[in-house]
Protein backbone atom coordinates (compact mmCIF):
# COMPACT_ATOMS: atom_id res chain seq x y z
CA UNK A 1 0.00 0.00 0.00
CA UNK A 2 2.87 2.39 0.78
CA UNK A 3 4.20 1.80 -2.73
CA UNK A 4 0.94 2.71 -4.47
CA UNK A 5 -0.25 5.56 -2.24
CA UNK A 6 1.40 8.37 -0.34
CA UNK A 7 0.46 7.14 3.14
CA UNK A 8 2.09 6.75 6.49
CA UNK A 9 1.29 3.58 8.40
CA UNK A 10 1.74 3.44 12.14
CA UNK A 11 1.12 0.13 13.87
CA UNK A 12 -0.21 0.30 17.41
CA UNK A 13 -0.78 -2.63 19.76
CA UNK A 14 -4.09 -4.14 20.85
CA UNK A 15 -4.46 -6.90 23.38
CA UNK A 16 -7.41 -8.91 22.11
CA UNK A 17 -7.59 -11.31 25.05
CA UNK A 18 -6.00 -9.86 28.20
CA UNK A 19 -7.71 -12.57 30.25
CA UNK A 20 -5.72 -15.37 28.63
CA UNK A 21 -3.14 -17.10 30.81
CA UNK A 22 0.53 -16.44 30.07
CA UNK A 23 0.85 -19.81 28.33
CA UNK A 24 -1.99 -18.93 25.93
CA UNK A 25 -4.98 -21.10 25.10
CA UNK A 26 -5.81 -24.06 22.93
CA UNK A 27 -8.82 -23.26 20.80
CA UNK A 28 -11.71 -25.68 21.38
CA UNK A 29 -13.01 -27.54 18.30
CA UNK A 30 -16.19 -25.44 18.03
CA UNK A 31 -14.12 -22.21 17.91
CA UNK A 32 -11.70 -23.67 15.35
CA UNK A 33 -14.74 -24.62 13.25
CA UNK A 34 -16.23 -21.13 13.58
CA UNK A 35 -12.94 -19.61 12.39
CA UNK A 36 -12.58 -21.98 9.43
CA UNK A 37 -14.26 -19.50 7.05
CA UNK A 38 -11.95 -16.72 8.23
CA UNK A 39 -8.91 -18.95 7.74
CA UNK A 40 -10.07 -19.86 4.23
CA UNK A 41 -10.24 -16.16 3.35
CA UNK A 42 -6.85 -15.50 4.98
CA UNK A 43 -5.35 -18.51 3.20
CA UNK A 44 -6.48 -17.10 -0.15
CA UNK A 45 -4.92 -13.73 0.65
CA UNK A 46 -1.72 -15.46 1.80
CA UNK A 47 -1.61 -17.64 -1.31
CA UNK A 48 -2.23 -14.65 -3.61
CA UNK A 49 0.78 -12.93 -2.02
CA UNK A 50 3.03 -16.02 -1.76
CA UNK A 51 2.98 -15.74 2.02
CA UNK A 52 3.01 -18.89 4.17
CA UNK A 53 0.12 -19.21 6.63
CA UNK A 54 -0.12 -21.72 9.45
CA UNK A 55 -3.51 -22.50 10.93
CA UNK A 56 -3.11 -21.98 14.66
CA UNK A 57 -4.82 -24.24 17.16
CA UNK A 58 -2.93 -22.75 20.11
CA UNK A 59 -3.01 -19.00 20.50
CA UNK A 60 -0.30 -17.44 22.66
CA UNK A 61 -0.78 -14.67 25.15
CA UNK A 62 0.77 -11.74 23.26
CA UNK A 63 1.58 -9.37 26.13
CA UNK A 64 5.29 -10.26 26.21
CA UNK A 65 5.57 -9.85 22.43
CA UNK A 66 3.72 -6.53 22.57
CA UNK A 67 6.05 -5.20 25.28
CA UNK A 68 9.06 -6.45 23.29
CA UNK A 69 7.61 -4.61 20.28
CA UNK A 70 7.60 -1.39 22.28
CA UNK A 71 11.28 -2.01 23.06
CA UNK A 72 11.84 -2.40 19.30
CA UNK A 73 9.92 0.85 18.66
CA UNK A 74 12.14 2.69 21.16
CA UNK A 75 15.17 1.39 19.23
CA UNK A 76 13.87 2.35 15.78
CA UNK A 77 13.17 -1.23 14.65
CA UNK A 78 9.48 -1.62 15.38
CA UNK A 79 8.14 -2.24 11.89
CA UNK A 80 10.86 -4.78 11.05
CA UNK A 81 10.51 -6.54 14.42
CA UNK A 82 6.73 -6.60 14.13
CA UNK A 83 6.91 -8.19 10.68
CA UNK A 84 9.34 -10.88 11.87
CA UNK A 85 7.19 -11.67 14.92
CA UNK A 86 4.10 -11.98 12.70
CA UNK A 87 6.02 -14.27 10.34
CA UNK A 88 7.09 -16.44 13.26
CA UNK A 89 3.52 -16.70 14.55
CA UNK A 90 1.39 -16.89 11.41
CA UNK A 91 3.93 -18.13 8.89
CA UNK A 92 5.78 -20.65 11.05
CA UNK A 93 3.37 -21.35 13.94
CA UNK A 94 5.91 -20.42 16.61
CA UNK A 95 4.84 -19.35 20.12
CA UNK A 96 5.57 -15.63 20.38
CA UNK A 97 5.13 -15.70 24.14
CA UNK A 98 8.44 -17.57 24.41
CA UNK A 99 11.65 -15.61 24.87
CA UNK A 100 13.62 -17.82 22.50
CA UNK A 101 11.25 -16.86 19.67
CA UNK A 102 11.44 -13.16 20.55
CA UNK A 103 15.25 -13.37 20.87
CA UNK A 104 15.40 -14.84 17.39
CA UNK A 105 13.17 -12.05 16.03
CA UNK A 106 15.33 -9.43 17.73
CA UNK A 107 18.50 -10.91 16.27
CA UNK A 108 16.98 -10.95 12.77
CA UNK A 109 16.39 -7.20 12.90
CA UNK A 110 19.63 -6.25 14.64
CA UNK A 111 18.40 -5.86 18.21
CA UNK A 112 20.02 -7.25 21.33
CA UNK A 113 17.65 -10.01 22.50
CA UNK A 114 19.18 -10.22 25.97
CA UNK A 115 18.82 -6.49 26.51
CA UNK A 116 15.25 -6.61 25.15
CA UNK A 117 14.37 -9.38 27.60
CA UNK A 118 16.03 -7.60 30.53
CA UNK A 119 14.32 -4.27 29.76
CA UNK A 120 10.96 -5.92 29.19
CA UNK A 121 11.09 -8.10 32.29
CA UNK A 122 12.13 -5.05 34.31
CA UNK A 123 8.77 -3.53 33.33
CA UNK A 124 10.27 -0.69 31.31
CA UNK A 125 7.65 -1.02 28.55
CA UNK A 126 4.64 -2.06 30.63
CA UNK A 127 3.30 1.49 31.07
CA UNK A 128 4.01 2.38 27.45
CA UNK A 129 1.99 -0.65 26.31
CA UNK A 130 -0.81 0.00 28.81
CA UNK A 131 -1.13 3.60 27.56
CA UNK A 132 -1.36 2.39 23.96
CA UNK A 133 -3.98 -0.20 24.93
CA UNK A 134 -6.07 2.41 26.77
CA UNK A 135 -6.06 4.55 23.61
CA UNK A 136 -7.22 1.59 21.52
CA UNK A 137 -10.04 0.78 23.94
CA UNK A 138 -11.05 4.47 23.99
CA UNK A 139 -11.32 4.36 20.18
CA UNK A 140 -13.71 1.41 20.50
CA UNK A 141 -11.34 -1.09 18.90
CA UNK A 142 -12.47 -4.67 19.49
CA UNK A 143 -10.90 -6.55 16.58
CA UNK A 144 -7.47 -7.21 15.14
CA UNK A 145 -6.36 -5.91 12.87
CA UNK A 146 -8.21 -2.59 12.89
CA UNK A 147 -7.10 0.21 10.61
CA UNK A 148 -8.16 3.79 11.27
CA UNK A 149 -7.55 6.09 8.36
CA UNK A 150 -7.52 9.87 8.84
CA UNK A 151 -9.44 9.41 12.12
CA UNK A 152 -12.52 8.90 9.95
CA UNK A 153 -12.59 5.49 8.28
CA UNK A 154 -12.32 2.20 10.12
CA UNK A 155 -11.42 -1.08 8.44
CA UNK A 156 -11.61 -4.17 10.62
CA UNK A 157 -10.14 -7.57 9.95
CA UNK A 158 -7.76 -8.83 7.34
CA UNK A 159 -9.18 -7.29 4.20
CA UNK A 160 -8.09 -7.46 0.57
CA UNK A 161 -6.14 -4.55 -0.89
CA UNK A 162 -9.22 -3.39 -2.80
CA UNK A 163 -10.99 -2.43 0.45
CA UNK A 164 -8.10 -0.12 1.36
CA UNK A 165 -7.93 1.18 -2.19
CA UNK A 166 -11.61 2.20 -2.06
CA UNK A 167 -11.09 4.17 1.15
CA UNK A 168 -7.88 5.79 -0.07
CA UNK A 169 -9.53 6.73 -3.35
CA UNK A 170 -12.44 8.21 -1.40
CA UNK A 171 -9.95 10.29 0.53
CA UNK A 172 -8.48 11.41 -2.80
CA UNK A 173 -5.11 10.00 -1.90
CA UNK A 174 -2.59 10.63 -4.61
CA UNK A 175 -0.78 7.68 -6.15
CA UNK A 176 2.95 7.87 -5.86
CA UNK A 177 4.73 8.50 -9.12
CA UNK A 178 6.61 5.52 -10.49
CA UNK A 179 10.37 6.17 -10.80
Amino acid sequence: MKKEYSVDVEWRPFFLHPEWPSEGVRLPPHVRERFSTIYERLQKIADDNSYPLVRLDNLPNSRRALEASEYARAHGKHEKFHRVVFQKLYGEGQDISKWEVLHSAAQEVGLDGDEMQFETEAGNYRDVLDTQLEKAYALGITAVPTYIINDKYRIEGAQPFEVFEQVLTKLAGKRKESP
